[in-house]
């Protein structure tokens, strides 16, 4: 059963409740009119704000108050201006609501072969991460990571998790998606544009391991975590650097484990139990 408080699915599909989405509907039709944009219907593949077209060439996306980790989605997307990520159009920070550019054809990476989809990861990050400064605005991922742990309860993988966690020092100079992966990427024009970012301040191997466990209905495995950490690592990464984070942050996003799953079947998990 939903928690009628919360504002999230705790089951397939996922995403807003139709409570919140309808509050977020309400805030975009406002939005649209003001604007002087069409609403179009609701895109399904937005599970968790309300995104809509807003005529052949824009998405109106309004994102729930519940979700602070996009908190600063638009200041990024500002930053990159359209070099590499979707563009923002449009900001009403109040309301929590950008009008972004469409990607086209919007393909998502997930059709893609394993070795196109590694090749596209590698040079949509490149042009992603770049300096930024913590607190202008984005927060650290050091001040995050040992809550999230603590929040995934007390199971072994979890303890193994804060010994390993215990010896990194993040730095926080570049910009970093939070939630990289086949889905958030998506072909535009003759390339390939990022979306949805829940930025922070970083280092570039904290957004790799998200690949390992995706795209959705993945199951990962040795082999193909270790042809993620190669590719990055011949990108310039630290592999030893992205197996800690593999397992740091497969633990915290795959635990406490949700409803009909187990160990052996969560994607992050998977992942983690692989490298240690």
């Amino acid at each position: 059963m939903n928690d009628p408080e919360s504002a999230w699915l705790e089951v397939a599909p996922w995403g807003i409740t139709p409570r919140v989405a309808q509050r977020l509907r309400a805030t975009a039709e406002e939005l649209a009119r003001e604007w002087g944009v069409p609403l179009g219907e609701r895109i399904t593949a937005g599970r968790f704000s309300y995104v809509a077209s807003a005529g052949d060439d824009a998405i109106l996306k309004v994102v729930p108050v519940e979700d602070d980790g996009a908190d600063h989605e638009a200041d990024a997307l500002a930053l990159l201006q359209g070099d590499g990520a979707a563009r923002l159009l449009r900001h009403d920070r109040a309301r929590r609501a950008m009008l972004i550019e469409r990607a086209r054809p919007g393909h998502d990476a997930s059709g893609l072969s394993e070795p196109d989809a590694i090749r596209v990861a590698v040079a949509a990050a490149r042009r992603f991460w770049r300096p930024a400064a913590r607190g202008s605005p984005f927060r650290s991922i050091g001040d995050h990571v040992p809550g999230w742990l603590d929040n995934a309860g007390d199971h072994y993988l979890v303890r193994q998790a804060k010994e390993i966690y215990a010896t990194m020092r993040p730095s926080d100079t570049t910009l970093v998606h939070g939630d990289f992966h086949h889905h958030n990427l998506l072909s535009h024009r003759d390339g390939w544009v990022v979306i949805d970012p829940k930025p922070m301040v970083g280092e570039p191997e904290f957004d790799v391991p998200t690949f390992m466990w995706n795209p959705i209905g993945n199951q990962p495995t040795r082999e193909s975590v270790e042809r993620w950490i190669a590719a990055f690592a011949e990108a310039g990464l630290d592999a030893n650097l992205v197996r800690k984070w593999a397992i740091v942050r497969g633990t915290y996003l795959g635990l406490p484990l949700s409803q009909g799953l187990t160990a052996e079947t969560t994607p992050a998990l998977r992942v983690v139990r692989a490298l240690l």
